[in-house]
């Protein structure tokens, strides 16, 4: 007997108290030594994603680990909707706005005493003392209660640093005030030495204690606010449905239901202007629909009885009665908003480096601190100064912005990409998009509508067209092929069900209609029949072909007995994808199963040089592996079930969200609007967030590099150092919000027009 796999399920935990990229790296570890479970804690976001084997580890397990870090956790279903005025009364920026503009009151007077000299009367220091205590042990309390919770758990992290530098320099002040005599007039003390080197406030650091803190609880104000943008587009797109619906019963009679307890089967009302509800399908009415919400397109789309229509879309024109086919998780954009958020708690291979820096940091900034310390003392240039140095190194340090980097840029990046129905799957995607230089294009379906309509049927003499479309729409009716489709869709009337029916994919089908033996699809299964076209047929398959139209044969009574031609309409926005890729660097690649001469046409008036024809759904794949042994880097766009291989196969698969389940699923990106311009929209934006991702790391490590030798030489006054310390996670977060202002190229006519959209507007530090 079979083993069973094991299974496994996922849980988002919202985790409280973290400051820092070394918490979120504390909780990782913490949660990944217990056995089977795989979590990835982001920062940005605060929630841990947290893969585990339910047999082997209990939920409660998992919010217990968290806790055991020195940190606070609670279960999805433990989270109570918050009552009227506690979500503002929870805002981190709102707890944070609160202290910060106590300690600025404070603060500054301080400032101006310790710097301006005809405001330094006798005893100035001990206001100064007054007013800084405060500052220190109050608006500073959240940086020392979370070091003194580190210390308890044997770790170190960034308010560690705050901390210890804020309280160095607020204790060494009373020291110098209480048994030096800072605040006596006129004495200078013997220790006038340890100011050689200019300190404007004396031996006195009330200033650097209450600024520093003031500073960097700015920084933190400003942070949680950006934070919270960046999270706003997923926001708004959860926000996007409908709350209630107009529900018909039995009846016919309306009523007004929370959206909660409509339930697949349902029929419900829409009205002009309103939003629908969920998924489902038109059974009465015409409209016109606006998805611009969740696609990104700006032209409503005509829909109908019989049409599929998606929840949070706008009915625009008249009204219309829907019966829902998907509720609650299953709708659409609860796909996509799970899909997004999924993107943004992965983390990129880019992170991966500093989450290895941010794990050694802190320890490493202390003990550089106290090198710093010993190293002035041992050289003689005073306390004070070696304090000052000391106290500049531990202020000046910032993980925070190492550990922001990635995940608020992936934040803003994902949550911009759902706005204009770009579904990023995950961080690692961001890699490949800046490596592909050739990309495949299913035909069917992908740069052509994929609604096929029968044009033209040639029969020989003696065949009526009508016997013959009859004969065969009732053995194409039992395929699902879309050109089996267009056959059986142009007969009229009732069609016989075939007595037999066998499908020989790629070529055709075959089977028994009314006592006759059909054989219906390429020439070439006709000619394993040994049913050869006659010269009249012939020469009706080479004039279709030539203009781009795909052929069908059909024989019955041991002789090839007509031709059936279909056409699939190119896309209007195609050939402008076409043109918009190659603008990227991109080499356009058409793939078809239709004959040479056909897929010729259609590349042609797509502007597309190289054509991959005649390949059968099972080789597709074959044809993307075998392009990246020419060592290609590829990527595939496609919307069918027969596409999910190559998808998968290739290095960056983008389905259509127009297409199958089975195509999404085997993608990296998925496109909402069906759109091929948005394919290289995808592109763009994910470039563009690779590169902000670059940026902000090479940003923050450079931040770090150049000023923590500044701050160890001396040359660094700890007021500057807490101002850039704040600074710098405020703009790596602030860096990622310019994605915000991603633009879809949907007006772009030039190669140059795109290259100028796609420019950075500010310079991101290194090129993707």
């Amino acid at each position: 007997m079979s083993a069973e796999a094991p299974t496994t399920r996922r849980v988002e935990l919202p985790i409280e108290g973290m400051t820092c990229a070394a918490c979120a790296n504390r909780v990782e570890r913490r949660l990944n030594k217990l056995e089977g479970v795989s979590a990835s804690v982001n920062y940005a976001t605060e929630q841990a994603a947290v893969d585990f084997d339910p047999d082997v580890v209990a939920p409660v397990e998992l919010v217990a680990a968290v806790e055991a870090a020195g940190y606070r956790a609670r279960l999805p279903e433990e989270r109570a909707a918050p009552e009227d005025g506690a979500s503002a009364a929870a805002d981190p920026a709102e707890r944070l706005r609160r202290r910060l503009v106590v300690s600025t009151a404070l603060s500054i007077p301080v400032l101006l005493l310790s710097m301006v000299p005809a405001l330094q009367f006798d005893n100035w220091q001990w206001l100064a003392l007054q007013l800084a205590t405060p500052v220190v042990l109050w608006a500073g309390l959240p940086f020392h209660l979370a070091a003194l919770r580190n210390l308890r758990h044997g770790s170190a992290t960034m308010d560690t640093l705050i901390s210890v530098g804020t309280l160095a320099a607020w204790g060494w002040s009373m020291v110098a005030l209480f048994f030096l005599g800072a605040g006596e007039p006129g004495m200078r003390m013997p220790f006038d030495l340890l100011v050689a080197r200019g300190d404007p406030g004396g031996h006195v650091y009330l200033e650097v204690a209450a600024v520093v803190t003031t500073f960097i609880l700015a920084g933190r104000y400003f942070e949680a606010r950006a934070k919270r943008r960046a999270g706003a587009d997923l926001k708004a797109l959860l926000e996007l449905g409908a709350k209630d619906a107009a529900v018909l019963d039995a009846d016919g009679d309306e009523r007004r239901v929370p959206i909660a307890d409509v339930r697949v089967g349902d029929r419900f009302v829409v009205r002009p202007g309103e939003k629908i509800a969920t998924d489902g399908v038109v059974v009465e009415g015409r409209s016109a629909v606006d998805k611009s919400l969740l696609t990104g397109e700006s032209v409503p789309v005509e829909v109908a009885a019989g049409d599929e229509v998606v929840g949070a879309t706008v009915n625009v024109g008249g009204r219309l009665v829907v019966r829902a086919t998907r509720v609650g998780a299953d709708t659409a954009l609860a796909q996509i908003a799970r899909l997004v958020t999924e993107a943004q708690s992965g983390k990129a291979p880019v992170q991966r480096l500093a989450d290895r820096v941010s794990g050694v940091f802190v320890p490493a900034v202390v003990s550089l601190a106290v090198a710093t310390l010993a190293f002035w003392l041992g050289a003689g240039s005073g306390a004070a100064f070696a304090f000052g140095a000391a106290v500049a190194v531990l202020i000046v340090a910032c993980p925070c912005a190492l550990g922001l980097a990635t995940p608020t840029a992936l934040l803003v990046g994902t949550g911009r990409g759902a706005q204009l129905g770009i579904l990023i799957k995950g961080p690692e995607i961001l890699e490949s998009t800046r490596r592909i230089d050739t990309i495949v294009l299913d035909k069917t379906g992908t740069v052509t509508s994929g609604k096929l309509s029968l044009t033209d049927v040639v029969t020989v003499p003696g065949v009526e067209r009508d016997v013959a479309l009859r004969l065969v729409a009732a053995l194409e009716r039992a395929s699902e092929h879309p050109i089996a489709r267009a056959i059986a869709d142009a007969a009229a009337g009732p069609l016989p069900a075939p007595d037999s029916f066998d499908n020989h994919a790629g070529l055709g089908v075959e089977g028994v209609v009314d006592g006759t033996a059909v054989v219906v699809g390429r020439p070439s299964l006709l000619a394993e029949r040994a049913l050869e076209l006659p010269p009249e047929l012939d020469a009706a398959r080479r004039d279709a072909e030539r203009a781009g139209r795909t052929v069908v044969t059909a024989g019955w009574d041991g002789a090839a007995r007509a031709l059936f031609v279909v056409a699939d309409a190119i896309k209007s926005t195609s050939p402008e994808a076409v043109r918009r890729l190659r603008a990227l660097g991109l080499e356009p690649v058409l793939l078809t199963g239709d004959n040479a001469d056909s897929a010729g046409a259609v590349a042609r008036e797509l502007g597309i040089e190289r054509v991959l024809a005649e390949v059968l759904p099972a080789e597709k794949a074959h044809v993307v592996r075998a392009l990246q042994d020419e060592g290609r880097v590829v990527a595939m766009v496609g919307d069918g079930v027969n596409d999910a291989p190559a998808l998968a196969q290739a290095d960056l698969g983008l389905a259509l969200g127009t297409g199958t389940d089975v195509a999404i699923e085997a993608s990296d990106l998925t496109l909402v609007s069906g759109d091929v311009r948005a394919a290289a929209d995808a592109i763009r934006l994910s470039r563009r967030t690779l590169r902000t991702i670059k940026g902000n790391l090479f940003w923050a490590f450079a931040y770090n590099v150049a000023a923590l030798p500044l701050a160890a030489a001396g040359l660094l006054n700890p007021l500057l150092a807490g101002a850039a310390m704040a600074l710098s996670s405020v703009f790596v977060v602030s860096n990622s919000l310019r994605l915000r202002r991603f633009s879809p190229a949907r007006d772009v006519r030039s190669p140059d027009e795109l290259r100028a959209l796609d420019r950075p507007s500010a310079p991101n530090a290194q090129p993707a």
